[in-house]
């Protein structure tokens, strides 16, 4: 069909063209308004007219130009292309001020056409400082300057190093150690075993290491740590106890009891392990160590020179008690205890229900891989649970012990099985007996469960009575203690509330020991004597 003529023979009235606005989705459902909008606009002669002179231009091989072939050469900036709209009939602005517009937005920030474009230059990118280093923020330089100016006064009059007794000042001042650590500090920077120390090879070992600004617990954990190991274990422990023993004046008198400076080791590292070790599965990692207090009382040590000041973990007395406990009922001192071992102790306090649960391993797996058999290690940990049952290692012994079922939460059958036990001996003893449901209902209200019918361990460390509940069900001694309230321990309790149960225990126990060891009556001992120098625990 010829352009030309189609154009002359169409013609468009412009009044057709008058529609009401519409929405583009109006147009979804009728898509024909647009295709007849579109052949309108087609029959126009001006579209005719420019669609002929497109493709004149292509023929003769012109390079398509849109914009000059929609400008008119006599219109100032018009466009050819033919409007659909009659003049005026423009749509009016918003009610927003004329800044806001399109038509002045576009007026005052689109570029004049045909004028090129101008490069925008990038944004200088923003250098972010490293915030994660592998070994730790490297020390500012004003506190390595200082810490090397110390160090040289240290090596002044060693210019060949130091030997390991002349370590511990260093140990102390520019580490920021105990001096416990001193020897293995030492033996960790002499690597060739040489017996002396460099300057050189210490400043590398704090450098290397980043020691300046590490804190104390991480310095503890990686000096004493194996390689490739994330935990610390009970053999790790047992150089720094050794360098206790070696130099601390409080132990100067075990230095010809070999023996006993072993179990003494021994005691305190399954003491430390029994608190600090929260996991109980004897890998004790950074967290547990950062959320113990064993650096508090390692660093007492240093300022303490009477050993039995310090009573978390490094009470020669607190040990004397616990292995002569052990020993008393090591009947063949084969260093093993049984069932009729275990239970004579406390004057025959607990129950045989509790005893069996015990060697059945439910609380703790037994160390001494002796079928029946409890070790020194077993019994620390149950010596320990027993004495003072307001800790949370002691509180997760004996839950495990009730939970028969293991299934996390105690019930009233579950307690009044060992209860009934308890009763029984009640009235062999002549005592007023107490029946369980009084009992259940005493426990409920010192507990305060979230439901009645069941306790949970979280409902147990919630409670300060909780230590209480235990007794009841398994030790008629400290269950008829409670009963009968012994005012002797309330006022000890009222003089000094800082020290635990088991600090109390012990120190009566050692009293009580001690008279022995000298042939004197142990009645003339009075549970009241008591010494105020003791510290607070940490």
């Amino acid at each position: 069909m010829d352009i030309d003529s189609m154009g002359d023979s169409t013609c468009l009235d412009p009044d057709l063209l008058h529609l009401p606005e519409l929405s583009p989705f109006a147009l979804k459902p009728s898509p024909q308004i647009a295709d007849n909008l579109f052949s309108q606009w087609l029959s126009l002669p001006e579209t005719g007219r420019l669609v002929k002179s497109l493709i004149d231009e292509a023929k003769a091989g012109t390079p398509f130009n849109a914009l000059s072939n929609t400008i008119s050469p006599n219109s100032a900036g018009g466009n050819t292309l033919p409007s659909v709209f009659p003049a005026g009939s423009t749509p009016p602005l918003s009610p927003r001020s004329s800044s806001g517009s399109p038509r002045f937005s576009k007026q005052r920030s689109s570029p004049p056409l045909g004028s090129p474009l101008k490069l925008v230059p990038e944004p200088a990118r923003e250098v972010i400082p490293q915030f994660y280093f592998q070994n730790g923020r490297p020390p500012p330089k004003g506190l390595k300057e200082q810490c090397f100016s110390r160090v040289d006064e240290f090596f002044l009059k060693h210019n060949d190093g130091l030997r390991m007794h002349e370590f511990k000042p260093i140990t102390k001042e520019i580490c920021k150690l105990p001096t416990l650590f001193s020897s293995a500090l030492f033996r960790k920077i002499d690597t060739e075993c040489s017996g002396m120390v460099t300057r050189d090879a210490f400043i590398k070992y704090l450098v290397d290491g980043n020691m300046l600004i590490m804190d104390t617990e991480t310095k503890i954990f990686k000096l004493l740590k194996q390689p490739n190991c994330n935990y610390l274990s009970q053999v790790d422990f047992k150089p720094v106890i050794q360098e206790l023993l070696a130099t601390h004046l409080g132990l100067e008198f075990l230095k010809g009891t070999p023996e006993f400076q072993e179990r003494y080791a021994e005691t305190v590292i399954y003491r430390i392990f029994y608190y600090v070790n929260r996991s109980a599965n004897g890998r004790l990692t950074l967290r547990e160590l950062k959320r113990g207090n064993l650096i508090a009382a390692m660093q007492r040590v240093d300022e303490e020179d009477d050993i039995n000041k310090v009573l978390r973990y490094f009470s020669y007395e607190h040990f004397y008690v616990i292995y002569c406990k052990f020993w008393e009922l090591d009947a063949d001192h084969d260093f093993l205890i049984d069932k009729e071992n275990l239970i004579k102790y406390g004057n025959h306090a607990l129950t045989y229900r509790i005893i069996d649960r015990i060697f059945s391993q439910a609380p703790r797996k037994f160390s001494s891989k002796i079928e029946g058999k409890m070790g020194y290690e077993d019994f620390v940990y149950f010596i320990l649970s027993e004495e003072d049952k307001s800790t949370e290692p002691s509180l997760e012994y004996w839950f495990k012990c009730i939970d028969l079922d293991e299934n996390g939460v105690l019930t009233s059958n579950e307690m009044q099985y060992f209860y009934e036990e308890q009763l029984h001996r009640m009235e062999c003893m002549g005592q007023e007996p107490v029946l369980f449901e009084d009992i259940r209902c005493q426990i409920v209200d010192m507990i305060a469960p979230e439901r009645e019918d069941s306790i949970t361990l979280h409902d147990l460390k919630q409670s300060k009575l909780s230590g209480n509940v235990f007794n009841i069900l398994f030790n008629l001694n400290k269950f008829i203690s409670f009963e009968c309230r012994d005012q002797s321990l309330i006022r000890q309790e009222r003089d000094d509330p800082s020290l635990t149960e088991w600090d109390r225990f012990a120190h009566r126990e050692y009293l009580r020991l001690s008279m022995e060891e000298d042939g004197e009556d142990a009645s003339n001992g009075s549970i009241e004597v008591w010494d105020e120098s003791f510290e607070a625990p940490f």
